[in-house]
């Protein structure tokens, strides 16, 4: 079975290059309807917030990454806790404690 993300990735670099082409083809049209300049100054004015989105979708993509990655540690040392448990090992917390250690001295991103 196929696993799909719930939350499918836009594309960033075509949104780029969709906004790039759209600020060419206004500015082409702003200057054959000069009277319109108000309507224009606004269409500008929101097509230059996409490159600040875009800019903020990676960063944040780039810190969701980590979090999974972090989160996955996590689970994996307590789930590896749980089985020294049930083996009887002596310090079965040893899993958790390492992997906080390891997570606290690599600024909370993982290995």
């Amino acid at each position: 079975m196929t696993h799909s993300h719930p939350y499918p990735y836009a594309d960033l670099q075509g949104a780029a290059h969709r906004n790039t082409t759209a600020v060419e083809l206004l500015a082409a049209f702003a200057k054959s309807a000069p009277a319109l300049d108000d309507m224009w100054r606004h269409l500008f004015a929101a097509l230059a917030d996409t490159p600040t989105l875009i800019n903020e979708i990676d960063r944040l993509r780039t810190a969701l990454a980590a979090a999974r990655y972090q989160r996955a540690n996590l689970i994996a040392a307590i789930r590896a806790t749980l089985a020294a448990h049930h083996d009887g090992e002596h310090d079965p917390l040893y899993y958790i404690r390492d992997e906080l250690h390891a997570q606290t001295h690599m600024g909370g991103g993982g290995r």
